[in-house]
C-alpha cells in the first residue's frame, strides 16, 4: 500500500460498490406532485397562546429552569467524592498557584497596582463556580483582554492628570502622584469590570450568545497575535526598566517602540538579565512539559518556581538598593470591603466595554467548548454570558479588572486531573492565602520577571502565524482576514482593530454571496446524476437545453450577477435577442409595404428580379403614410435560426428551454422573485421556456407569498428534481420531432404604424408589458 503523503505513487483505487438501485415513479412536477401527496398542515399558534404557553409553570418546568440558571444544582449532586476529590485538589493547587503569578503579572497590562490582579484571580471563580457551565476552565486575567483594560484605564487615567509640583529646587519640576494615580485608576477598572458584566448579562438575559459565531476563527487567531504583540512591546519595556510615555489609540504601539528604542541607554541591567533568564528558563521547562505530558504526572510550575528563586535573590542581593532594580515593592494585605464603583464613568467607556464583553465571552467560550468536546459534555453559550456578566459584576464590587480564562492556567487545572470547578474553588483558596499572608514576602520581586512570565506564556499565541500558510492552502479568504485582522489591530489597537476586522470578514461574506459558484450541468450517461460540465469529462448536455445550477441565495445584492450567469450559461443576451428580432421585423414589414418583399404561409419571399434592396441601412426609411397598403392580414413564418431577408444580425438562439437547478438556493427576497419573472417573461418572449428544478418548500411558499405565480408563471413549470425537469422536456421534444429550427407566427397587420414606433429605443426591464403587447400586435 502507498504511503498516504507519497505523491509519487498512483492514487488508491477506490472500490466499487457492488449494489444499484432502480426506481420506477412518475415524472414530477411541483403541482403534481402536492395533488398527489397532501402536505402537513401546519399549526400556526397566535402570539396570545405563544405567551400563554410560555409563561405557564409547573413544578417539573421551574425546577428545570432553576437548574439551567444555577448549574451547579445539576452537577454537585452528581460529584464523585473518592474519584474525582483527590484529583481536583492537586489540579486546584497547581492552577492556584500559577494564578496567583498570573495575576500579579496581569496586572501590569491592566495598569493597576499588582495587589489587585490577586483580587482578579480570587473574586470571580467564586461566582463562576455557581453559574458556570464549564468543568474545566480557570476563570481570571487573560493577557488580551487585561491589555484591553490597560488601554482604556490608560486612557482614562493617564499620568498627566497626577502631576504635581516636585521637592527639588527647580520651581517647575512636576512628579507624578502615583497614590492618587492609582486609587483612580483602580475605580476605572472596577467600573469597566461592572459595566462588562452588565453587558454580558444582558446578552445572556437575551439569548444573544450565537454573536460569538460572527467572530471566525481566523479574526480570533488574527487578533489574538496582534495582541500578543501588543502585550510583548507593553512588557519589554518593563523588562528594560525603561520608562516611556503611555501612548494610546492608532500607532500606540509604533510610538512606545520610537520612545524604548531613544531610552535603550537607560537600560537597566540587573532587570534586564533577570527577564531574559526567566524568558529562557520558562520557555524551556513549558516545551519539556509538553513534549513529556504523557510521561510527566503533574506540569513541573516553572513560573512559581523561577518567582520563589527570583524574589529570594533580589531579597538577598538588595537589588533595588544596589543596582536600581524595580521591584514589587508593596502588596495589600487582605481584602478590600466591597463599594460601587462611580457609575458616573460609564459614559466614557461605553464602546469599548462592549468589545471587551464580547472578547473574553468569546475567549472563554471556545476554550470552553474544546474542553467540552474533549470530554464529552456541552457548555450552554448563553448561560456563559450570564455567569462570567454576574462574575465581572460582582468582582467589580471588589475592586476587581474584567475576568475571563486563561489559556495556560486552563491546560494546567486540566492536564493535573481537574474534574470539575471543586479545582477552581481550592485554586481561589491558593490564592485567598497569598493575599492575606503571603503578599509581604513578594515585595522583593522583581517586576521584571513578572514580565518576563508574561511574555513567555505568549508563545502559544505567536505560534498561531504557523496557521497562516495552512489557511492559504485551504482557504485564501480565511488568510486574508487574518493577515488583515492582526495588521490593522496592531495599528489601530485592539478595540478599532477587532471592529475593523469584523466588519471586513462580513464583507468577505457579503461578496461571497454577491458573487458565488455557478455551473452549467450536463447528466451522467444513463443516470439521473447532473455534474459540472467544466469539472467532469464524458458528460451529455441534452440537445436544445441548458442547465444552470446556482449555489446562492438570490436577493436584491446579487440580481445583476444571477442574469450574468444565465447569459453566460445559454451563450446569448435574451434582451438583445429580442430587441434584434423586433428590428428584423420592423424592417420586413416596411419591405413587404414598399413590394420588395412578398409574404406568405410558407414564408418571405423576395420577388424575382427585383434589386437587393433588402438589404438597406437605417437611414432609408420612407413614410409609412406614403405606402398604399391593403390592410390585409398576412400570417408568415419566420426562421430566426436561417438567413434573413434583411441586413440585421440577429443572434442565434440554440436552445428551446433553460431548466435552473435551484436546490442550493436558500432563501428569496421581494427582488429576486420579481427578477425570476422578468427573466421568465425575457425568455417567453424569444420562445425559450425557462423551468425550475429542486426548490426548497419555503422558497415555494416565498413565491407564492410574493404572487409570482399566475397565467405565465405555473406551477407545472417546476419540478422536484432536475432529472424530472429533463425527462418531461424530452417526452415534449418526442411529440414535435421533425421541427428543425424555432418557428415565430406573426399576424402582420399592415395599417398598423403606432406599435413600430415604440421600439426605437433599446427596452428596459419595466417595460416588458409595452414590449410584448408590440410583439402581439406584429406577431402571433
Amino acid at each position: 500500500m502507498a504511503a498516504p503523503g507519497n505523491r509519487s505513487e498512483p492514487p488508491q483505487q477506490l472500490p466499487e460498490y457492488n449494489c444499484s438501485y432502480v426506481v420506477s415513479r412518475p415524472v414530477y412536477s411541483e403541482l403534481a406532485f402536492q395533488q398527489k401527496h397532501e402536505r402537513r398542515l401546519q399549526e400556526r399558534k397566535t402570539l396570545r397562546e405563544s405567551l400563554a404557553k410560555s409563561c405557564s409553570c409547573s413544578r417539573k418546568r421551574a425546577f428545570g429552569v432553576l437548574k439551567a440558571l444555577l448549574p451547579i444544582l445539576e452537577w454537585l449532586p452528581k460529584y464523585r467524592v473518592k474519584e474525582w476529590l483527590l484529583s481536583d485538589i492537586i489540579s486546584g493547587v497547581s492552577t492556584g498557584l500559577v494564578g496567583t503569578l498570573q495575576g500579579m503579572a496581569y496586572a501590569l497590562l491592566a495598569a493597576v497596582p499588582l495587589g489587585y490582579g490577586l483580587y482578579s484571580a480570587f473574586f470571580p471563580i467564586l461566582t463562576y463556580f455557581i453559574f458556570g457551565t464549564s468543568r474545566h476552565i480557570s476563570v481570571g486575567p487573560f493577557p488580551v483582554v487585561s491589555l484591553m483594560v490597560g488601554s482604556v484605564v490608560l486612557n482614562m487615567a493617564p499620568d498627566e492628570h497626577f502631576l504635581i509640583p516636585g521637592n527639588g529646587t527647580t520651581s517647575n519640576t512636576t512628579v507624578v502622584d502615583s497614590v492618587a494615580r492609582d486609587a483612580e485608576r483602580v475605580l476605572v477598572a472596577s467600573a469597566l469590570s461592572l459595566l462588562v458584566g452588565i453587558i454580558q448579562l444582558i446578552l445572556g438575559g437575551l439569548q444573544i450568545g450565537f454573536i460569538v459565531r460572527y467572530l471566525a476563527d481566523p479574526l480570533v487567531g488574527g487578533f489574538t497575535t496582534a495582541a500578543a504583540f501588543q502585550v510583548l512591546v507593553s512588557q519589554v519595556k518593563i523588562v528594560l526598566n525603561v520608562s516611556t510615555k503611555n501612548y494610546n489609540g492608532v500607532l500606540s504601539i509604533i510610538y512606545t517602540l520610537i520612545e524604548i528604542f531613544q531610552n535603550i541607554r537607560d537600560t537597566n541591567i540587573a532587570d534586564l538579565i533577570a527577564g531574559l533568564l526567566t524568558i529562557v528558563i520558562c520557555m524551556a521547562v513549558k516545551e519539556i512539559n509538553d513534549r513529556f505530558k504523557h510521561k510527566i504526572p503533574v506540569p513541573i510550575p516553572i513560573e512559581v518556581i523561577v518567582t520563589i528563586i527570583a524574589t529570594a535573590i533580589s531579597y538577598g542581593a538588595n537589588l533595588e538598593k544596589n543596582y536600581n532594580a524595580g521591584i514589587v515593592k508593596s502588596i495589600p494585605r487582605g481584602f478590600l470591603p466591597p463599594s460601587l464603583p462611580p457609575v458616573s464613568l460609564f459614559s466614557k467607556m461605553l464602546a469599548e466595554s462592549f468589545s471587551i464583553a464580547v472578547v473574553a465571552y468569546a475567549i472563554a467560550v471556545s476554550v470552553g467548548k474544546v474542553y467540552a468536546t474533549k470530554y464529552d459534555y456541552t457548555i450552554d453559550g448563553n448561560q456563559e454570558f450570564i455567569a462570567f456578566g454576574i462574575s465581572n459584576i460582582f468582582s467589580g464590587c471588589f475592586s476587581c479588572f474584567v475576568a475571563t480564562t486563561a489559556l495556560s492556567r486552563t491546560a494546567v487545572q486540566e492536564s493535573t486531573g481537574g474534574k470539575t470547578q471543586v479545582a477552581g474553588i481550592i485554586s481561589a483558596g491558593i490564592v485567598m492565602i497569598a493575599i492575606v499572608a503571603l503578599g509581604k514576602l513578594l515585595e522583593p520581586l522583581q517586576k521584571s520577571v513578572l514580565a518576563a512570565v508574561v511574555i513567555a506564556n505568549l508563545k502559544g499565541m505567536f505560534m498561531q502565524v504557523c496557521d497562516v500558510p495552512r489557511l492559504w492552502r485551504q482557504n485564501k479568504v480565511d488568510a486574508v482576514i487574518w493577515v488583515f485582522t492582526c495588521v490593522v489591530s496592531i495599528i489601530l489597537g485592539l478595540d478599532l482593530g477587532l471592529l475593523a476586522g469584523l466588519v471586513f470578514a462580513l464583507f468577505t461574506v457579503v461578496l461571497r454571496v454577491q458573487f458565488p459558484s455557478w455551473n452549467s450541468l450536463g447528466s451522467i450517461p444513463s443516470t439521473d446524476i447532473y455534474k459540472s460540465t467544466k469539472d467532469y469529462k464524458n458528460i451529455e448536455e441534452p440537445e436544445g437545453v441548458k442547465i444552470l445550477r446556482y449555489s446562492s441565495p438570490i436577493f436584491y445584492a446579487n440580481v445583476d450577477g444571477f442574469k450574468k450567469c444565465i447569459k453566460s450559461t445559454v451563450g446569448f443576451d435574451a434582451i438583445r435577442v429580442y430587441n434584434k428580432r423586433l428590428k428584423a421585423l420592423r424592417r420586413i414589414q416596411k419591405l413587404i409595404k414598399k413590394g420588395q418583399l412578398r409574404a406568405t404561409k410558407n414564408g418571405i419571399i423576395s420577388d424575382a428580379g427585383s434589386p437587393n434592396a433588402a438589404f438597406e441601412t437605417d437611414e432609408d426609411i420612407e413614410d409609412l403614410e406614403e405606402l398604399d397598403v391593403p390592410t390585409k392580414e398576412i400570417e408568415i413564418q419566420v426562421d430566426w435560426n436561417s438567413e434573413l431577408p434583411v441586413k440585421v444580425n440577429v443572434p442565434k438562439v440554440p436552445i428551446h428551454s433553460l431548466v435552473l437547478d435551484c436546490g442550493a438556493i436558500s432563501f428569496l427576497d421581494v427582488v429576486g422573485v420579481r427578477s425570476l419573472r422578468v427573466i421568465v417573461k425575457e425568455f417567453q418572449r424569444i420562445n425559450v421556456n425557462v423551468y425550475f428544478a429542486s426548490l426548497q418548500d419555503h422558497v415555494m411558499e416565498k413565491l407564492e407569498h410574493c404572487g409570482f405565480f399566475d397565467d405565465h408563471h405555473r406551477k407545472d413549470t417546476f419540478f422536484l428534481t432536475v432529472h424530472d425537469a429533463i425527462l418531461y422536456l424530452q417526452n415534449q421534444v418526442k411529440s414535435t420531432k421533425g421541427e428543425d429550427s424555432i418557428l415565430e407566427t406573426i399576424n402582420l397587420i399592415q395599417d398598423c404604424k403606432d406599435p413600430l414606433e415604440l421600439m426605437d429605443a433599446e427596452l428596459a426591464e419595466e417595460e416588458l408589458d409595452v414590449q410584448d403587447e408590440a410583439m402581439r400586435r406584429l406577431a402571433s
